[in-house]
């Protein structure tokens, strides 16, 4: 059975990490120029301080991912025998993987949310719409955050993962103590 789980856990890991990737790099390469009245004006991801953001948030969590990945492939190598003394190995992990998918969330959603204002505009700010004029721009960012949602599913997966594999380590019947001591 921690055979099939790390087999789920390294599938759902290169998964995220794809997703991730095709993320970071449709935000990271996306501008487009148009001719507005008398200039040239380009627009690119640089632009909205929340998608600068989320690409630095994309690829270190990509990176994590990737690391994990490795970790998983020895654990499916070794049969899966890891017991009491990788304990801590999987308090770690539980952690990373919890705040790896709480940092995507959280930062797809503040890109999600500065996107729409360039979407709808903001006439109190003098903010106006942009997707009325960069229509290509507007709908690479789109899908880039549909494949970041997913990736932050797949995340989110993930962790519960983590903690199967860290809880199964303690015994049921006594608080905090490893089974078998």
């Amino acid at each position: 059975m921690a055979l099939e789980i790390a087999k789920i856990e390294a599938i759902l890991r290169g998964i995220a990490i794809l997703l991730l990737v095709s993320t970071a790099c449709l935000v990271g390469l996306d501008s487009q120029t148009k001719f507005v009245i008398v200039y040239e004006k380009e627009v690119t991801y640089k632009d909205l301080h929340a998608l600068v953001v989320l690409v630095y948030v994309d690829a270190v969590a990509a990176a994590y991912n990737l690391l994990q990945l490795c970790r998983c492939s020895v654990s499916a190598l070794s049969q899966g025998n890891f017991k009491g003394s990788y304990r801590y190995l999987s308090w770690a992990c539980f952690v990373l993987d919890q705040l790896a998918a709480y940092t995507t969330f959280a930062a797809h959603s503040a890109a999600l949310q500065h996107s729409v204002l360039v979407i709808t505009g903001a006439k109190v700010f003098q903010w106006m719409k942009w997707c009325n004029r960069f229509t290509r721009f507007c709908f690479q960012i789109g899908g880039a955050l549909t494949c970041g949602y997913i990736a932050s599913v797949l995340m989110v997966m993930i962790s519960f993962i983590s903690a199967f594999n860290l809880f199964r380590l303690y015994s049921p019947k006594h608080f905090l103590r490893l089974k078998g001591t």
